[in-house]
């Protein structure tokens, strides 16, 4: 193999991983939306399990998390909760930056 190829190989490989590191991350800050929002809006511990596993899932529709706040919406007035827009994207953001920090520091 060429240097170049070595590098090619390496610069796909270095990609994927990055990659599969921001897949996890939005996974992880998914799940502990749901969570957080289950407790909230005072649901049982098999609901908020079943909510954290539909915002995974709705984060799946498209990039970024507009489609889990879209998900999430109807979900808390259904349930009478009082979250509101800057919460619901404050908890987002902070959900991600602390998955990617945790996923980072697992190697």
């Amino acid at each position: 193999m060429t240097s170049f190829d070595d590098r090619k190989s390496a610069f796909e490989n270095k990609f994927a991983l990055d990659e599969s590191m921001l897949f996890k991350a939005e996974a992880r800050a998914c799940k502990n939306f749901g969570l957080w929002v289950a407790e909230k809006l005072d649901m049982s511990e098999d609901e908020a399990k079943a909510l954290a596993v539909l915002m995974i899932e709705a984060n799946l529709e498209e990039p970024g998390f507009n489609d889990v706040r879209r998900a999430i919406t109807p979900i808390i007035a259904e349930h009478g909760g009082s979250i509101t827009d800057a919460e619901i994207n404050g908890k987002m953001d902070e959900f991600y930056e602390a998955a990617q920090k945790e996923l980072k520091e697992q190697g």
